[in-house]
């Protein structure tokens, strides 16, 4: 499972290592891609379609919301191939999308590993921070509708 915070600096060139916990999960070779909020995010080979199943709900459909998903992260996807001490150079487009400088921080969330320029994760997690209590109270009540709905529909 990919857990964790750790901070590293970018190279000049863009080039910096994926922490060595992350490397033993994701593999040599990885994917790289805008992600929300203004982050990438990072995968292994093995689970990038997982990612974008969960993401466009598996649909086969090729609705306007799965379309414009693909367009935002498939369009902007980049195979990496880490060196011998898991170096890779992030894509120009990618680093300014981020507005990546040169102190960065990977943040493990399970699946997936989100890169964040410090500075702008620094103000997000206190956001996050601030609203938690409140996004797990929105998170409960999606929940209970989701349970009710389903009791519900058992009923008919």
């Amino acid at each position: 499972m990919l857990i964790g915070q750790y901070q590293t600096k970018l190279g000049i060139n863009g080039r910096c290592a994926l922490p060595a916990i992350f490397r033993g999960i994701i593999g040599e070779n990885g994917i790289i891609a805008k992600w929300y909020e203004g982050c990438l995010v990072i995968t292994g080979i093995d689970g990038w379609n997982a990612l974008l199943d969960k993401l466009t709900g598996k649909s086969e459909i090729y609705s306007t919301p799965v379309r414009e998903t693909d367009r935002f992260i498939l369009g902007s996807a980049f195979e990496v191939n880490l060196d011998s001490q898991g170096r890779f150079v992030i894509p120009k487009v990618l680093r300014a999308y981020a507005k990546l400088s040169t102190e960065v921080i990977f943040i493990g969330l399970g699946n997936r590993v989100e890169l964040w320029d410090l500075r702008l994760w620094q103000i997000k997690e206190q956001e996050v921070q601030k609203n938690a209590s409140d996004m797990i109270e929105k998170l409960e009540t999606r929940e209970s509708n989701q349970r009710n709905e389903k009791f519900n529909k058992k009923a008919d």
